[in-house]
């Protein structure tokens, strides 16, 4: 419930309570709280308790934290693997495609390979549908020639 609060702040609220209530009624307050925080538990416990026995036996492994969607979705993806998520998460190196890429976009070589499998064979990304590169299409990642003094460089207007 208090996770995140530190030992700063919590000097800062008993000084404020011992402020506000006084050091004569402040145990009374304390008791009155942990009273009422005890009787709301009790409250919601016996709740979960009413809604358990109402669903029925088909539902005894039900949880309530199951509906925070966040753990929903945590649970439904890592205990019910039938998408293979686990097998597609093993496989799959974030940080070695991103480097790859960035290696590509750069024009060095990514590797003692020749190329990633990204970028095919060296350091020129191609997305032509022909294997010798001829598709007719500009190749958008690819690095451009060096400009001519004075020149200014092309204007792109998916950048901007």
């Amino acid at each position: 419930m208090f996770n995140d609060i530190g030992a700063l702040e919590l000097v800062t609220l008993v000084i404020l309570a011992v402020l506000i209530f006084g050091p004569d009624k402040l145990p009374k307050v304390i008791q009155d709280v942990s009273a009422f925080i005890r009787k709301i538990r009790d409250f919601s416990e016996n709740a979960k308790a009413d809604i358990r026995n109402e669903l029925g036996p088909e539902f005894k492994d039900f949880e309530f934290e199951d509906l925070n969607p966040k753990t929903f979705v945590r649970k439904q993806l890592l205990e019910n693997d039938d998408l293979g998520v686990k097998e597609l998460r093993s496989s799959f190196d974030l940080r070695k495609e991103m480097n790859e890429v960035a290696d590509a976009v750069n024009g060095r070589d990514s590797g003692s390979d020749g190329g990633s499998p990204l970028t095919g064979s060296g350091s020129r990304v191609s997305f032509d549908k022909t294997p010798d590169g001829a598709g007719g299409g500009s190749d958008p990642l690819r690095k451009p020639d060096r400009l001519a003094p004075g020149e200014r460089p092309p204007y792109d207007v998916d950048a901007t």
